[in-house]
């Protein structure tokens, strides 16, 4: 019997949006336009954090939301109708991700020659979106605290990917056994450059810090 011939497509598909990736994001340098890959679990509190930092953020520079999800408009319209900014609302069609076409198309219905920042809120899982470079600036992730100290151990490349990493929900750390020291060192075991910030998105704990964060990274972005 012959052999079965095997056909490797992972790395060529991943090496083209990678060049796809690193394209969009010298066009975004260019027109001086920041991009944030915003990842995480469903239900760790994405929205509720975009919706306190755009806040935060939104009288200092000009953003605008692009919402990613398999169905439906609902943080799409939440965020719009909570900060006043624009939003669009990017439905993947059964995909568990975006790669950087995909963003380039929501990018394309989004007023870029009237902003600053573009936040991008990715599909809601740690797996997939982790493997796709979407031409961003900076990949952030939301890791709540009822899903464990240890999920930088369980899900690698999404930790070793972010360049900041939010841990939402600390109010409840008590009631979790969440231990937030052994967290920050299993996420330098994974990437030791993220940076680690503990936030309570319910009563804006920490915000103010993750704002200034993206705030400086966006300025020097743009300069």
């Amino acid at each position: 019997m012959d052999a079965v011939k095997v056909i490797e497509i992972k790395k060529s598909v991943f090496a083209d949006n990678d060049a796809d990736a690193a394209l969009l994001r010298n066009e975004l340098k260019q027109k001086r336009v920041y991009l944030l890959n915003l990842m995480s679990s469903p239900g760790s509190g994405k929205t509720t954090t975009l919706i306190r930092l755009i806040n935060l953020l939104k009288d200092k520079i000009r953003i605008a939301v692009m919402e990613a999800d398999i169905d439906s408009d609902v943080d799409a319209v939440k965020i719009k109708e909570a900060t006043g900014i624009p939003s669009i609302q990017l439905h993947t069609g059964g995909m568990c991700h975006l790669d950087a076409e995909m963003t380039r198309q929501g990018l394309a219905n989004v007023p870029m020659e009237g902003v600053d920042l573009v936040i991008l809120e990715n599909v809601g899982n740690l797996v997939c979106p982790a493997e796709f470079d979407t031409g961003a600036v900076r990949n952030a992730m939301i890791l709540s605290v009822p899903e464990g100290h240890d999920k930088p151990l369980k899900y690698p490349l999404m930790f070793s990917i972010c360049d900041m990493v939010v841990i939402n929900k600390m109010d409840v750390a008590p009631y979790f056994d969440f231990d937030l020291e052994k967290c920050k060192e299993y996420v330098r075991m994974r990437n030791p450059r993220a940076k680690v910030l503990p936030i309570c998105a319910k009563t804006g704990e920490g915000v103010e810090a993750l704002a200034a964060w993206l705030l400086e990274d966006v300025r020097a972005w743009q300069q």
